[in-house]
């Protein structure tokens, strides 16, 4: 997810935990994944998001632009689907 800032409104990015990791963490890998490795990676994203200072932005930023992949904000892309429907 390692995002460079692209305007004033995105400055944030910058400041992400994020920054310098893998992206393969924060999202699922071209082929198929076990149950089982899907969870972990996704544990070991969420652990780097609870650590993060502008998760809040990250992850209003993923409901405001829909984005439909990936581990932002500490959610996964099913779990952002059940915040924006409830």
């Amino acid at each position: 997810m390692s995002a460079q800032p692209t305007s004033d409104g995105e400055r944030w990015q910058a400041r992400a935990a994020c920054q310098g990791e893998g992206g393969s963490v924060f999202y699922p890998p071209m082929r198929p994944e076990r149950k089982a490795a899907r969870l972990a990676r996704e544990q070991r994203a969420k652990a780097v998001c609870a650590t993060c200072a502008v998760r809040a932005e990250c992850l209003e930023h993923a409901l405001t632009v829909n984005e439909r992949h990936g581990i932002w904000g500490g959610l996964t892309d099913v779990e952002r689907r059940h915040l924006r429907s409830a």
